[in-house]
């Protein structure tokens, strides 16, 4: 009996100390979560948006006028023989380029040999007939003075000598049409060029100015020809008045002038069905970039405008008001500012309206801010030059 009750009294006093220790573990627990819950939870600050800028810089800037052109050759012929014979040698390929003077074309030179030579012994043959006359007439004149020549055979002595004289003179320009014959029996460049496609095979019997042997065309310089409209004149010739024109050539897909030359001419009527005048450049072409007949730009360089506020063109925006800016307002804040738009230099372009010089615009991220929000400048870009 003694030994059940102290048992039992065990067992209250392990009881007691579990409720206990569980009241204390549940104060414990109270007391962490208020104060858990009594500490203040702090606001995510706002993101601000970074942006690269740049300043407004005054320059002074070049101003063209721009207009579609195509290219024509100074000189451009067809090859034709100017005697006839047969084709004997091509001697420059197809396409090539060539030097003034350059053989190009062989024709069989038999016969105009042969009508030289016999030009040039009739020639022999009338010298010795003249100095035949000449001995003659003098003799004459001899005896027409001691009187034992009558004044008929004096007569037909220096007659004779005259058609000597003239015989020989007929006979010395058929050498030089012979020589000249033989001569035209090969074809030169008649000026520094580019060949065609050969259109005559050698063996063909060629015949004078009917026969197309090749086209040559000259490369350097060449013309480019376009047409500036009537509203452009007054700008041009104020700039033709304060010297020669400055004409830049753009090959299509070109951002920069591969060559350059100067206005060379103006027409001088304007059409009247399209308000346009012809327009002519020469321009130096020396690697032979452009051939005739290409499609290209040209810039006319008429002026320099001072004083230009020039941003980048990555600056600008678009909307339904039109052409728009966005600059660092006042507390690093997006303002955005309508503009007029003037002529562009390289990546630049010129702002008539709407900022000032030294205002920084916004030249990145301009799809992820809005007039109004907080912005953080970078370090300002270096403006193009």
């Amino acid at each position: 009996m003694r030994k059940w009750k102290i048992a039992l009294g065990t067992a209250v006093a392990l009881g007691a100390i579990s409720v206990v220790s569980v009241h204390l573990l549940d104060m414990g627990n109270l007391r962490l979560s208020g104060s858990t819950a009594g500490a203040a939870t702090p606001a995510p600050a706002a993101f601000v948006m970074p942006v690269p800028v740049a300043s407004v810089v005054k320059k002074t800037i070049p101003i063209y006028l721009d207009y579609a052109a195509r290219t024509e050759p100074i000189r451009s012929i067809t090859l034709q023989a100017r005697v006839p014979g047969y084709l004997q040698e091509q001697t420059a390929q197809d396409g090539a380029d060539v030097r003034q003077g350059d053989l190009l074309y062989k024709i069989s030179p038999d016969d105009f040999q042969a009508a030289l030579d016999q030009a040039k012994a009739q020639v022999q043959r009338d010298t010795a007939t003249l100095d035949y006359a000449r001995s003659n007439l003098g003799r004459g004149t001899e005896l027409a003075k001691s009187g034992y020549l009558a004044k008929d055979g004096f007569d037909q002595r220096t007659s004779t000598l005259r058609e000597a004289e003239a015989s020989l003179a007929l006979n010395q320009a058929a050498v030089r049409t012979a020589e000249l014959n033989l001569g035209y029996s090969q074809i030169h460049a008649p000026f520094t060029g580019r060949l065609g496609r050969n259109q005559a095979s050698v063996g063909t019997l060629v015949s004078v100015a009917g026969t197309v042997l090749n086209t040559l065309v000259q490369l350097d310089p060449i013309y480019v020809t376009f047409n500036p409209s009537e509203t452009d004149l007054a700008d041009i010739e104020q700039a033709r008045a304060n010297g020669p024109i400055e004409v830049e050539v753009l090959l299509p897909g070109e951002s920069g002038a591969s060559q350059k030359g100067e206005l060379t001419f103006m027409d001088n009527t304007v059409d009247h069905s399209t308000g346009t005048i012809t327009a002519r450049a020469t321009i130096g072409n020396g690697k032979f970039t452009l051939l005739p007949g290409q499609y290209v730009r040209v810039r006319l360089h008429i002026k320099q405008q001072p004083d230009a506020l020039m941003v980048p063109q990555t600056a600008l925006g678009s909307s339904q008001l039109g052409k728009y800016l966005y600059v660092v307002g006042k507390g690093n804040t997006v303002d955005q500012r309508l503009v007029s738009l003037g002529p562009t230099s390289g990546d630049m372009v010129a702002i008539l309206s709407g900022v000032s010089e030294g205002d920084q615009v916004i030249t990145g991220n301009l799809q992820k801010i809005g007039p109004g929000m907080p912005i953080s400048p970078l370090p300002q870009q270096k403006p193009a030059s």
